[in-house]
C-alpha cells in the first residue's frame, strides 16, 4: 500500500465546512472511479503538531504506484469532472506540502 499525504491550511474565509465538502466530492469521485482505495482528512488537534505544519492533513492511500499514477493521469488534461471536483477543492487551500510512503516492511 502506498500513501500519499497532503498537509494544507485553508485560504483566508474559507470554511472547514465547504474544504470538506468539496474535498469529499473529489477523492469520492476518484474512489468510485477505482482510481484510489481509500481516504481521509484529519485536522490538527489542540495545536499538537511540528512547527509550520499546516492544520489538514489528507492521506490517499493507493494499492501501488500504478494506481496513483492512473489518479494523476486523469487529472493531466485539466478538463471533465474530475478535474473541475480537484479544481473546487484544490482553489480552497495553500501552504501544501506533499509526501509519499509506503507500508514497510514490502509485502511480496
Amino acid at each position: 500500500m502506498d500513501i500519499y499525504h497532503i498537509w494544507c491550511d485553508l485560504k483566508p474565509g474559507i470554511s472547514d465546512q465547504t474544504f470538506s465538502e468539496k474535498l469529499s466530492a473529489f477523492m469520492d469521485g476518484l474512489k468510485s472511479e477505482g482510481r484510489l482505495e481509500n481516504w481521509r482528512l484529519m485536522r490538527c488537534k489542540l495545536g499538537l503538531a511540528p512547527d509550520n505544519m499546516p492544520e489538514f492533513h489528507i492521506m490517499i492511500e493507493t494499492r501501488d504506484l500504478a494506481q496513483l499514477d492512473s489518479a494523476f493521469r486523469a487529472l493531466a488534461p485539466k478538463t471533465g469532472e474530475d478535474h473541475v471536483r480537484h479544481f473546487q477543492a484544490n482553489g480552497l487551500v495553500q501552504n501544501v506540502k506533499f509526501a509519499l510512503y509506503r507500508d514497510w516492511p514490502d509485502q511480496f
